[in-house]
């Protein structure tokens, strides 16, 4: 009698939330692993994957992962066409929209000066670095000033792959996304950190309309950094 009274209740939970709309994350396009794995346009796993599909469980929702541009991310916020995008820090955003809310954090980007081995540990005046289009970094008032020059790629894993292919001596990295680089390197080939440059509590932000269910996403993210659950999913692509 125990076990159909739980199948009841999850059938009538089930039920009623059957018509509610998905709930909408953004995913860039410029993702790899470990953040998140995209085949033919598709959002297939990862640390990000992971962390959408547990918030919008947790809500009672389903979760629609679009792929875009990540250019495209802030002006699809603007038009209220996603309700949660994951892996932001305030001083990322071009401007911080007031429709939306901040969670916790779930984890802490950091980035890290990458080179292919320790024996050249800092930068001559005028180097190239290798860095990810778009993305802002702690070298950007010396790039800007030409003391260092970016080489840019589209993706995490595009520019680690120039370093170590020897298109130049240093890249910037975040520590995750080394570590996934490296994990199939013999030792003596995997690239090296060579120390950290910042280090940024990341977080979701969440569309403030009667829509979309802010709160539970904002208190989902309170319970879940409480039980565990955001270490618990880094530690599988670790």
């Amino acid at each position: 009698m125990r076990n159909l009274c739980l199948a009841t209740t999850a059938l009538l939970c089930f039920a009623a939330h059957a018509d509610e709309p998905a709930l909408r994350f953004s995913v860039s396009d410029s993702s790899t692993m470990p953040m998140m794995r995209i085949e033919d346009g598709v959002a297939r796993e990862g640390i990000l994957y992971d962390l959408h599909l547990r918030i919008a469980e947790k809500v009672g929702r389903r979760a629609q992962q679009t792929v875009m541009s990540r250019l495209r991310v802030q002006k699809m916020m603007s038009d209220g066409r996603i309700d949660v995008s994951c892996y932001l820090h305030p001083s990322w955003l071009r401007e911080n929209d007031h429709r939306y809310r901040w969670t916790v954090p779930f984890m802490v980007q950091r980035n890290q000066l990458v080179g292919r081995d320790n024996r050249v540990t800092v930068p001559e005046h005028g180097e190239v670095i290798g860095t990810v289009l778009g993305f802002s970094y702690p070298f950007d008032s010396m790039f800007a000033s030409g003391a260092l020059r970016r080489d840019d790629g589209r993706t995490q894993e595009i520019v680690l792959a120039k370093l170590e292919a020897g298109r130049y001596r240093f890249a910037i990295s975040n520590d995750l996304s080394l570590r996934w680089f490296n994990r199939d390197l013999p030792t003596h080939e995997r690239l090296v950190a060579l120390r950290e440059l910042s280090a940024e509590p990341v977080a979701c932000i969440v569309r403030d309309v009667a829509q979309v269910p802010t709160a539970q996403v904002i208190e989902a993210m309170q319970q879940m950094q409480r039980d565990g659950e955001f270490e618990a999913i880094l530690e599988r692509y670790r």
